[in-house]
């Protein structure tokens, strides 16, 4: 195995961010959407795993928090950011329900779900993807590689086009800071 250098990261991330530009009408619409959603009194849900959890609870905090500006707190919540009710639907019905469960019960019409996933693979954030659907709740998933098998079950998607973990991940996360600043834009500080 050869290790890379610093300047081939930087490189590596940087053909990754540029490929991005093909999702710009969708990021677009999808922003939009999420914008709708929360000046009409819906929320964001966020949901992923491992990394994409890290990536989902950041997006969850910059809303509920603050991002760049001191605007009013914007309803969200990370689908996965309980660990007793984590472990309950784990053990008591299976871990591919640990996000579909709390969205059965927390998401509603005018909703919008955003899934970060870099295979699309995760049986959990598909089933929370099919709920979604199910429900009428709007969704975004932030995916990599060839989208996996969630590729098609979203209202949007991003497919970040690199099958390296860490480059997916560098996308998901530009793309989380970008969907912040136009959040932000629609909800300037009083």
């Amino acid at each position: 195995m050869t290790v890379s250098t610093f300047e081939q990261q930087i490189r590596a991330a940087q053909e990754t961010f540029g490929r991005l530009l093909a999702h710009g009408p969708v990021l677009e619409e999808a922003s939009r959407a999420i914008v709708t959603a929360l000046r009409a009194g819906g929320k964001v849900l966020a949901c992923g795993n491992g990394g994409s959890a890290a990536e989902a609870q950041h997006l969850v905090t910059e809303l509920v928090g603050r991002y760049l500006s001191n605007r009013r707190s914007l309803p969200a919540l990370f689908l996965g950011g309980d660990g007793g009710m984590m472990s309950c639907i784990g053990n008591d019905f299976s871990f591919h329900d640990v996000f579909a469960r709390p969205l059965s019960s927390l998401g509603a019409p005018g909703d919008v779900l955003i899934c970060f996933t870099t295979s699309g693979n995760p049986q959990n954030v598909l089933r929370a993807l099919e709920l979604a659907r199910e429900k009428a709740i709007a969704s975004l998933a932030l995916l990599g590689k060839d989208g996996g098998r969630a590729r098609g079950v979203a209202t949007w998607e991003v497919i970040v086009d690199s099958r390296d973990t860490a480059r997916i991940q560098e996308a998901h996360q530009l793309i989380l800071h970008w969907l912040c600043d136009r959040i932000e834009e629609a909800f300037p500080p009083a």
